[in-house]
């Protein structure tokens, strides 16, 4: 600051406020014409102007006595536009091309921050401009000469064939009545080229007197350019304060935002999409796209949103046809509206796309006119239910335009169970609404390449459920036969040393719960007289079996998981394991709960130790959230950096790379590998901030 010369003010200069021309005050730009060949000089012929519109045309004279007019050109073009006989209402009179005409153009439509000063005697005078206009020539005359060629040709080619005919042709007209216009409608008709053209066409122009610019009158109207009544005592006072004088000098941009063109209701960016509630991003989402797979809506949304959670908003506002989300007719057609084709309420399209969805979920393929005759709607309103959801296919009707997803009904069968019911409520509605015989509301039977129907019936869910307990039971009974069968040969004498398995008696933790599952569907199953022969014995061998199981497939997973994490949270350790169970076919063991306390017996068991982060208080995440585990030993070169690198992470939740470079360098030697100290990190850290923390230990800011 001391190095800062001083600025001094050297003079200080009022401004004034003129407002005598402040409604009729325009700038005229000449954007093809050099700065230095004004039109001050030329004669304006005529001046014309439509204050609505603020459209402005001059015609100024051409000097065709300048050497570089080339007369013959001139008389050729007025010989095209009006022809060989002049007359009063000719473009030329003259026969020669002598006056062009200027078009004007809007350069802005905000002018509020534009004014003409004016500078006299220490006081600078400003008048705030009522538009600035853009001219350019017109190239009118063109289309008049060319309009009289094509008369000429017509006359010519007419001839005298029109003498010949005795009477005019009898012609049929067509009569069609108007449909109601929608407000949608309204909107495109407003916006539309010729709506604007007809509006411009209606304002009549108003004729202007020129001035020159040394001309007596335009001398006088220039004194307007001062302010009248800046010497009276009320005007020289300030009494605005500094922050309501900036806004009067810089106000804002209202007006600009409001002449914006106005965009399509269904177009938003993706940056201003996730800015809004779940639901709200949802419902736009399946509002413009229709139809969408689960795993694409899930691609489209903010990355690590809860599937559960967004499962739960997208039944709001879609039904689940051929394992695909399709939005429901309420959120297209809201009350109060009505077809923009046919002028039929909301209601009753509601009711008819029902009918359409309803029918895809028994068949991949629907018939237009069987739409039309049940739901007796017009067939532009049934072609755009259609259009939503499938796709034509010549001679063969409308197809679903997406394959039936068989991953998502496999991964979640409450969602489509659910799902069910409330079709067969639709169904019960729409059977009593349209009156449709019995035989239409059966399934057709599918083709071989189709997939099933979603409609299940209660028995074929129960014959199923046997179908998987027996071939379980199955499963079930060759292992412990397996087992019995090495058990003999090595000399085994009892059911536990068969299974190799030691039963401990402690009491259960709260936090731990009892998994009666599999022992359940055991004894559901004996009384039920699926394998009675077997004993109880053979029954808790079983039992023991499965959790062996359990327990072999548990290992390998979180073995596998920090094998390519190496540092993870309990948090995220459960959110990858519930990814990995989701994508288990349905009946897999791991379906029967495991607590937090056994994922991290097992994370102990495969080699992991847990790091004693020490968060700052004020963090918001639960205690058991904020168990961090670190795989010790991975079996590679790098182990012993990692361990250093965690031990340094014991003492802050966060370091600086200098920090464990110079731990490393110190521990190593000083020829430590830049390389390598970049994979113990990208193995175990993230960094954020120009700080590194350790993986799940920080919220990632989105990119």
């Amino acid at each position: 600051m001391a190095n800062e010369e001083d600025d001094p003010i050297i003079q200080e200069i009022d401004v004034y406020l003129a407002k005598s021309l402040s409604e009729k005050l325009y700038l005229f730009q000449y954007p093809i014409r050099p700065a230095s060949m004004a039109y001050d000089d030329v004669t304006h012929l005529s001046a014309k102007i439509k204050p609505k519109q603020q459209k402005v045309e001059l015609e100024l004279a051409i000097d065709t006595l300048n050497p570089n007019y080339c007369r013959s050109k001139g008389e050729q073009i007025a010989l095209n536009v009006d022809g060989a006989c002049a007359n009063e209402t000719s473009t030329y009179s003259s026969k020669l091309m002598d006056k062009q005409t200027f078009c004007s153009s809007q350069t802005t439509s905000n002018i509020s921050r534009y004014a003409a000063a004016i500078y006299r005697k220490g006081e600078l005078h400003l008048t705030p401009l009522h538009g600035i206009l853009q001219l350019r020539p017109s190239f009118s005359y063109l289309d008049k000469a060319d309009a009289k060629h094509r008369e000429r040709e017509a006359a010519n080619e007419a001839g005298d064939s029109s003498q010949d005919e005795a009477e005019e042709d009898v012609k049929q007209i067509t009569v069609r009545f108007s449909r109601p216009e929608s407000e949608q409608a309204r909107q495109r008709r407003v916006q539309s080229y010729e709506f604007l053209q007809k509006r411009q066409a209606e304002e009549h122009w108003v004729h202007l007197h020129h001035y020159g610019l040394r001309d007596s009158h335009s001398e006088h109207e220039r004194q307007y350019l001062f302010s009248q009544g800046h010497g009276m005592a009320g005007n020289t006072e300030l009494v605005k304060s500094p922050s309501e004088y900036l806004m009067m000098l810089v106000p804002p941009r209202v007006e600009e935002e409001k002449e914006k063109p106005v965009a399509p209701s269904n177009v938003l960016p993706m940056a201003q999409l996730r800015t809004l509630p779940l639901t709200d991003q949802i419902k736009i989402l399946l509002k413009n796209v229709k139809v969408i797979p689960f795993a694409n809506l899930m691609s489209l949304l903010t990355s690590g949103t809860d599937p559960t959670t967004v499962l739960r908003c997208v039944q709001q506002v879609a039904l689940l046809v051929q394992g695909n989300w399709v939005v429901k007719s309420d959120v297209l057609y809201p009350k109060g509206t009505s077809s923009p084709h046919s002028g039929v309420p909301a209601d009753m399209l509601c009711r008819g796309r029902d009918f359409v969805m309803w029918k895809f979920t028994q068949d991949r393929w629907v018939v237009r006119k069987e739409v039309g005759a049940a739901t007796k709607l017009g067939p532009e309103d049934v072609k755009d239910f259609l259009e939503h959801m499938s796709v034509l296919r010549i001679k063969r009707g409308w197809e679903f335009m997406l394959p039936y997803d068989e991953d998502f009904v496999r991964k979640h069968p409450d969602v489509v169970q659910r799902q069910q019911m409330l079709w067969m409520g639709i169904q019960a509605k729409l059977e009593k609404v349209y009156n449709l015989p019995r035989e239409q509301m059966v399934p057709k039977k599918q083709a071989p390449q189709t997939a099933a129907p979603l409609l299940v019936s209660g028995e074929q869910r129960v014959s199923l459920a046997k179908g998987r307990v027996k071939q379980s039971y199955s499963q079930l009974e060759q292992e412990l036969q397996k087992r019995r069968s090495e058990a003999q040969a090595g000399g085994a004498d009892s059911p536990v040393d068969v299974l190799g398995v030691q039963i401990k008696e402690e009491p259960l933790s709260d936090e731990e719960a009892m998994d009666t599952s599999v022992c359940d569907s055991l004894s559901n199953g004996l009384t039920n007289g699926i394998h009675s022969e077997e004993n109880s014995v053979d029954s808790l061998n079983g039992h023991l079996g499965g959790q062996e199981r359990v327990s072999q497939e548990l290992r390998a997973f979180v073995a596998a998981t920090f094998k390519k994490q190496f540092v993870l949270t309990l948090r995220e350790l459960k959110r990858l394991f519930n990814l990995h169970v989701a994508s288990l076919p349905p009946g897999n063991l791991l379906f029967s709960g495991i607590s937090d306390k056994t994922l991290q017996d097992v994370a102990f068991d495969v080699g992991c130790r847990q790091i004693m982060v020490p968060f700052p208080p004020q963090t918001a995440a639960l205690p058991d959230e904020q168990k961090v585990f670190a795989l010790w030993e991975a079996g590679d070169a790098h182990d012993q950096h990692r361990q250093i690198l965690l031990d340094v992470f014991s003492k802050n939740y966060r370091v600086r790379r200098n920090i464990i470079q110079n731990r490393l360098a110190r521990e190593f030697g000083e020829d430590v590998d830049k390389q390598e100290v970049d994979k113990v990190l990208k193995d175990c850290c993230v960094s954020q901030g120009g700080m590194w923390y350790l993986k799940g230990t920080v919220q990632q800011q989105p990119s």
